[in-house]
């Protein structure tokens, strides 16, 4: 009989599978990133169909297989609905999503990345922060998390004081407390300029959702 395990997790993509199942792709607090296959979840009425898309949070009771998992059910906390009706919100979200599917592996410790994810995807709902800070901060935390930050690139002299102290909080601060400030228009095209060659040094692939939002700026 196959172990059936309770993972508390975002969904970071779904696909079609044949007529009516889905496969998603997790990312779990207790597992790392996981595949998991949901049956029927694309049949109107399947108790699957709203909590298998992207952006929702909660805990899936899934059967171990040999190379996937089977959602057998879903408790959704947080679908992340106004993200939905915001364009521009949830290319931002689909673009952290993106980037977690690109970072994170199966059975390794994903526990701050989940949390980094999770506060990511809240802080673009608050109108008192720009979805580009919120970028830049996930960038660089993510970075960090990762174990790739190199500090800031080039001579300190090269930037804005401000903009060497937000770098040191975002990386030496806890995700809970990440999006607690704003700064100057100077700082954050410094944070653009800074992320964009992080992401030249550190990433190699394309991620369709950031070539929109570069398309829509």
């Amino acid at each position: 009989m196959q172990e059936q395990v309770s993972v508390t997790g975002i969904i970071l993509r779904a696909e079609p599978v044949g007529e009516y199942d889905r496969r998603v792709v997790i990312l779990t607090r207790e597992r790392g990133k996981i595949a998991a296959f949901a049956r029927g979840a694309r049949k109107q009425g399947s108790r699957l169909l709203a909590s298998t898309n992207p952006f929702c949070f909660g805990q899936f009771r899934v059967y171990e297989g040999r190379r996937s998992y089977s959602i057998s059910e879903a408790v959704i906390s947080n679908y992340f609905e106004q993200l939905r009706r915001d364009y521009e919100a949830a290319c931002y979200g689909m673009y952290f999503l993106e980037v977690m599917d690109y970072y994170t592996r199966e059975n390794s410790d994903e526990k701050e990345m989940l949390k980094l994810l999770y506060q990511s995807l809240r802080a673009l709902l608050h109108e008192g922060l720009s979805n580009e800070l919120v970028q830049y901060i996930f960038e660089v935390k993510a970075l960090s998390l990762n174990g790739e930050y190199p500090g800031p690139p080039g001579p300190k002299e090269t930037f804005l004081d401000s903009t060497l102290y937000t770098l040191s909080y975002i990386v030496n601060t806890k995700v809970e407390k990440l999006y607690s400030f704003t700064v100057t228009s100077q700082v954050l095209a410094e944070l653009s300029h800074i992320t964009e060659i992080y992401r030249k040094r550190f990433v190699d692939k394309k991620f369709k959702s950031l070539e929109i939002l570069r398309e829509m700026k």
